[in-house]
């Protein structure tokens, strides 16, 4: 009788706060007070267990994360079944979702509280530049799969939703130092503040160093890395407008200095400042709730390859929804997105490569009864490309009347969650997403190189298609009660369309003409598919002692088109990506003490050598990590930590060696 109160009771709090979500701020940690677990409001606009939402969704806690030991984005999403990451430097990493990683990966969604923090100059996520502190992350999630109908614009692999607490619900300080091996050191400050009864305000400060991990191949050399470091701040405010009316405006800075794999196969430091403001005003009205939002992105970045580029990129995004029901039954969602994008053409910086995007999308998510859940995704995207100014002499492609173009595409999520008991859920799903074409990719770098007594010109391609994915999903969840484990298995298939290449030297685009230097760009050179299975369990053996295992396993299959080498084109993904990864880990809490340790596990797979540029093995690999903490009754934790601690130095990928860290925490809340 006391479980169906409960369960009674927590059914009409979801139904409550569905029905005025988003009219104030979401007060996460009452919603997962009530239900026990986790609770999404991201893929419908509607308060929803990960469980029920309409997307393969995984939920990382802020008592995880700080459980992990991690120190590092990435570091905590290699916790998370499918996820694929490439640790090539001691501060840069590259994710994806169930394969097609690469260098500088461009296919993955990510946002901080619905700002796209992926740097739009390639699309690609330099994690070190989010300016978001691990004490103020409130909850990741971590969404599988083409998803750009329901989360927004390039949400092709996946998305990573990174949630901060709330300053208006959530009262946050914290004050947290580590030290380590190898240099390592940093600190950060989050503090949240009331000014007056209907605002308030969070403020966090961090920074980083470490040394980079030890030369032990002929490249990268010593001048051609520098030891990462980091700076950022964030400041977050909420203001009650009126009584069904909140503003909620953020600002945020970050400046970072790492070694990336930018070029390719070959290192670079990279340089990059970046900067942002949002604000976001939502209200309660007769016509359901009205959400208008605007931010805006600044990024300066400088790379140490070809003597130095200069790239600088503004994002400006304007969005305007309403999210509102018929019935009890059918939450529908219906909006409107704008953003323009900008970027120089470097390295001469004489000229600009932009575009326009105009979307509307729309979502129906229709609870045919207590056990059957529809949902319909919608969005179109009409993006218009433009350049203006110089092109390099002599220069293919030198009319900017070539980027005088329009593309309209259309992405799609349809969703089909059936329990059929309380212990059982089914979800069949389908999904198809859309990845534009980059800036870059585009005309943001125009190179010319010198071939002996000829100059050929690395140059961006204007008739660039997107790449197009479509996924089809039958997962399975099952919750074995009385022996405090959860199992769940998910099928999957994946079809890749005109798959975007890098730049190859070795194979000419444009030939040599008496008024034209020959050169090289990104074309669309393959298809691909991949089929896979991921297995997830989890468990409690004692209130105190807990258990997670799981594996995924994914076949790449590819098929390039006449005449392209994907290895020279750096879109090997059949060699690329590993069959298979996985995780076993462990949780324990007793009194004042907590530990944790987290066993990854990376099969076989080539990637591009430093030094040769061509694929060369990287065998199979098992790294551990691991955390002790104690927490005092003044609330000072002191923890010790590790990562890669099986061994000294590892191959994780054909780059720099990953080396073992271990480092000291002391925090203080209050």
């Amino acid at each position: 009788m006391k479980k169906q109160f409960l369960l009674a009771g927590a059914a009409a709090g979801l139904a409550l706060a569905a029905s005025s979500a988003h009219a104030q701020s979401m007060d996460y940690g009452s919603l997962q007070e009530l239900f026990g677990e986790a609770v999404t409001t991201s893929a419908t606009g509607s308060p929803q267990r990960s469980t029920e939402a309409p997307a393969d969704m995984q939920i990382i806690s802020a008592d995880e994360i700080r459980r992990s030991g991690e120190t590092s984005l990435p570091g905590i999403l290699q916790r998370v079944a499918g996820i694929d990451v490439l640790n090539h430097a001691a501060g840069q990493s590259d994710v994806n979702v169930r394969g097609y990683n690469q260098a500088s990966s461009p296919r993955l969604l990510v946002l901080v509280n619905g700002r796209q923090v992926y740097l739009d100059h390639y699309g690609v996520t330099i994690w070190a530049t989010i300016p978001v502190q691990l004490d103020e992350i409130r909850q990741i999630e971590v969404v599988k799969g083409p998803n750009s109908a329901l989360f927004g614009f390039n949400a092709v692999s996946g998305v990573v939703n990174i949630i901060t607490y709330n300053p208006k619900f959530d009262d946050t300080d914290v004050l947290t130092v580590r030290g380590g091996t190898n240099g390592a050191a940093s600190g950060s400050l989050v503090s949240t503040f009331k000014l007056g009864q209907a605002l308030s305000a969070r403020l966090s400060l961090g920074g980083s160093r470490q040394e980079e991990w030890a030369l032990t191949a002929p490249l990268p050399t010593r001048h051609e890395v520098h030891d990462p470091h980091s700076a950022s701040a964030n400041l977050d405010v909420v203001a009650q407008l009126a009584e069904k009316t909140e503003l909620r405006m953020e600002g945020s800075w970050s400046n970072i200095q790492e070694d990336s794999r930018a070029a390719g196969a070959t290192y670079a430091v990279v340089k990059t400042i970046t900067s942002s403001g949002k604000a976001t005003i939502t209200s309660d009205t007769n016509l359901g709730t009205l959400q208008a939002q605007v931010y805006q992105n600044q990024l300066t970045a400088k790379y140490s390859i070809a003597g130095g580029i200069y790239w600088k990129n503004t994002i400006t995004v304007a969005s305007l929804q309403d999210l509102f029901k018929v019935g009890t039954a059918h939450t529908f969602r219906v909006g409107g997105e704008y953003r323009h994008n900008t970027l120089n053409v470097a390295p001469v910086n004489t000229s600009d490569v932009s575009y326009d995007v105009a979307a509307l999308s729309g979502m129906w998510n229709w609870e045919v009864n207590d056990k059957l859940t529809t949902t319909t995704a919608l969005r179109v995207d009409r993006m218009s490309l433009e350049r203006t100014g110089p092109f390099l002499p002599r220069a293919p492609n030198a009319n900017n009347k070539l980027w005088d173009r329009d593309i309209t595409k259309t992405s799609a999520n349809v969703t089909l969650a059936w329990r059929p008991t309380e212990a059982d859920a089914f979800r069949l799903s389908y999904g198809r997403g859309v990845q534009a074409p980059s800036l870059i990719e585009l005309g943001g770098l125009e190179l010319p190189i010198a071939a002996g007594p000829m100059t050929l010109d690395i140059v961006g391609n204007p008739n660039l298609k997107p790449s197009i994915v479509t996924n089809y999903e039958l997962a399975y969840d099952h919750d074995f009660a009385p022996i405090k484990a959860k199992l769940g298995v998910r099928l999957f298939s994946q079809d890749w369309k005109d798959i975007k290449t890098g730049i190859s030297t070795a194979t000419l685009d444009f030939f040599p003409t008496a008024t034209t230097n020959g050169g090289f760009t990104q074309i669309n050179g393959s298809n691909s598919k991949l089929k896979g299975v991921e297995i997830v369990a989890s468990g409690r053996v004692t209130p105190e002692l807990g258990w997670r295992a799981d594996y995924t396993l994914t076949d790449v299959e590819d098929a390039p088109f006449a005449g392209v080498n994907t290895a020279s084109r750096s879109i090997a993904f059949q060699q690329t990506t590993p069959k298979g990864r996985g995780n076993l880990g462990m949780d324990w809490e007793h009194g004042a003490w907590e530990a944790d340790a987290n066993l990854h596990y990376v099969g076989d797979f080539q990637f591009y050598n430093a030094v040769t540029t061509k694929l060369t093995p990287v065998n199979a690999f098992a790294s551990l990590s691991a955390r002790l903490g104690y927490k005092a009754q003044n609330g000072v934790t002191l923890a010790i930590a590790g990562q890669n601690l099986l061994r000294e130095r590892q191959d994780q990928t054909s780059g720099l060696q990953a080396e073992r860290r271990v480092q000291f925490t002391v925090s203080k809340t209050w």
